[in-house]
C-alpha cells in the first residue's frame, strides 16, 4: 500500500510554493520522519517530513513549483532492492574495465553534504565530487560550497557555454528556476521569497507615508554594564548577553512613552495595539525575514536573547515557521552588524514604525565643556506620517537614547 506524499498548508494565506531540494532521491529507502524536501514558498522554506518507512517515489523535479495539496511523491511499501543497484554498479564496472570507484563516490559524496550546502549545490548545478569538504569527516559545508560557486564563476571555462547546451534548461516547465548564463550576466528566476520581500517593500512605499528622523546616542554605559555582567549572565543562562536585548527593552520603553507608534491603519480605520511583539529583522543568504518576539515586555533580558539565537539559528537552516513571522507590532533592524553607519529603514506592513540600529563608532562628542572620545551610534526612526507626528516620533526615539545611555531605566534582571 502506497502513501501520498502532499504539499501541506504552512499558512492561511500561502496557496503555492517550489520544491527546492529533495532530501532523499526516488528508490530510496526512507523512514518516517526523514526530510523528504524543503518547500520555500514566499514566507518561510519547510522541511517535509516523511509520516511513514518505505521507499520514496519522487513525482516532482526539483525548482518545480506545486500548489498546497499536489501529490509530490508516493511512499511505497517494502525495502529498497539493493541487488538491482548492485547489478548496475557490477555492469558500469566492467564497461569502464572492472573499476567501481567512480560509481560509488557519488552517494558517498551526496551523504556528506550538509543541508546548506546541498540547496547551493542543487541551485548552482554545483558537481558535488568536486567540492572539497573541510567539516568532520570530509563533510562539505556551506562555506565549502560558496566557494565552489565562486570558483566556477571566476573560471572562463566555466563560463563560457554554448548556448545550444543551455537551451533544454531555459525552457523547461520542471525547473522554473533554471538560470541563463553568459560571460556578461546570470538570469534566474527570483526565489519565492525574494519575490515576497520586493513586493512587501515596494508596498510599503506605495501605501504609507514614510518618513525617518535620527538621532545618535553614546553606547558607553551599555557597553560597561554588558561587560560587567556577561560572565555572569553567560553562567546562569549558557548564553551572551547582546545588545539587541537592550534595544528591544528601549524600544518597549518607546511604545509606552508614545502609543502612536504601536499602532497600525487599515483602510480608514486607525487600530491601537496594546501589546508589545517585537519583529527583529534577520538576514539570511536567501533574503531578509522578520520573527517576532512575543510580549517582550513581559520577558527578561536572557527569554530576549534566547529567542533571538533561536531566530537565527532557523533563518540559517531555513526552518523558520510562518507562525514566527506574523503579527508584529514594531520592528528593529541592526544594519550595524554588516557595518553600516547610517541609513533610512523602511516600514514592514502593515507596521507603522521601524528603528534601525547601526554600527558603533568611537567619535569626539561634547561631554559637559570638554571633548571626549565615546563609542556612539546613529539611530534612525522610521514611521508612517498617516499614523504618527512628527513630535511622536521624535519623542519616542529621544526615550530610546535616554534608555541606551542610561540602562537603569531599563527593567533589568541580571
Amino acid at each position: 500500500m502506497s502513501l501520498e506524499v502532499k504539499v501541506p498548508a504552512v499558512g492561511e494565506s500561502i496557496s503555492s510554493g517550489v520544491v527546492s531540494v529533495w532530501h532523499k532521491k526516488s528508490g530510496e529507502q526512507v523512514s518516517a520522519g526523514d526530510p523528504l524536501f524543503t518547500l520555500e514558498t514566499d514566507k518561510v522554506s519547510t522541511e517535509i517530513n516523511a509520516e511513514k518507512d518505505g521507499v520514496l517515489k519522487t513525482l516532482v523535479a526539483e525548482g518545480a513549483e506545486v500548489k498546497i495539496g499536489d501529490v509530490v511523491a508516493t511512499i511505497e511499501d517494502g525495502a529498497a532492492a539493493p541487488a538491482r543497484t548492485e547489478t548496475k554498479a557490477a555492469s558500469a564496472a566492467k564497461a569502464d574495465g572492472g573499476q567501481q570507484t567512480a560509481p560509488q563516490e557519488t552517494p558517498a559524496k551526496e551523504s556528506v553534504l550538509s543541508p546548506a550546502a546541498r540547496r547551493i549545490v542543487t541551485e548552482e548545478k554545483l558537481d558535488p565530487q568536486e567540492i572539497r569538504g573541510t567539516g568532520k569527516d570530509g563533510r562539505v559545508m556551506k562555506g565549502d560550497a560558496l566557494a565552489a560557486t565562486q570558483n566556477r564563476t571566476s573560471t572562463p571555462e566555466a563560463k563560457t557555454v554554448p548556448p545550444a547546451e543551455k537551451a533544454p534548461d531555459v525552457h523547461a516547465e520542471e525547473k522554473p528556476t533554471a538560470a541563463v548564463e553568459s560571460e556578461r550576466f546570470t538570469r534566474r528566476k527570483m526565489s519565492p521569497l525574494r519575490r515576497k520581500i520586493a513586493a512587501q517593500l515596494v508596498m510599503a512605499q506605495h501605501t504609507a507615508a514614510i518618513l525617518t528622523t535620527f538621532n545618535e546616542c553614546d553606547m558607553t554605559a551599555v557597553q560597561e554594564l554588558r561587560a560587567k555582567s556577561q560572565d555572569a549572565f553567560t553562567k546562569k543562562n549558557g548564553l551572551k548577553l547582546g545588545f539587541m536585548s537592550f534595544f528591544i527593552k528601549a524600544a518597549v520603553e518607546g511604545l509606552k512613552a508614545v502609543p502612536a507608534i504601536n499602532s497600525r491603519i487599515e483602510g480608514e480605520d486607525f487600530i491601537q495595539n496594546h501589546f508589545f511583539d517585537i519583529g527583529v529583522a534577520v538576514g539570511t543568504e536567501r533574503g531578509l525575514v522578520v520573527p517576532v518576539v512575543r510580549d517582550a515586555d513581559k520577558k527578561g533580558f536572557a527569554d530576549l536573547e534566547r529567542d533571538i539565537a533561536g531566530f537565527a539559528t532557523k533563518a540559517r537552516e531555513g526552518k523558520m515557521k510562518i507562525e514566527d513571522l506574523q503579527g508584529g507590532a514594531f520592528t528593529v533592524s541592526n544594519g550595524g552588524v554588516y557595518g553600516s553607519l547610517l541609513s533610512t529603514p523602511i516600514l514592514n506592513p502593515p507596521q507603522s514604525g521601524i528603528l534601525g540600529m547601526h554600527t558603533i563608532q568611537k567619535r569626539p562628542v561634547a561631554v559637559g565643556n570638554e571633548i571626549a572620545i565615546r563609542p556612539m551610534m546613529y539611530l534612525a526612526l522610521s514611521y508612517d506620517h498617516r499614523a504618527v507626528d512628527g513630535k511622536e516620533a521624535v519623542t519616542f526615539l529621544v526615550t530610546v537614547k535616554q534608555c541606551i545611555e542610561d540602562p537603569t531605566k531599563l527593567p533589568l534582571d541580571f
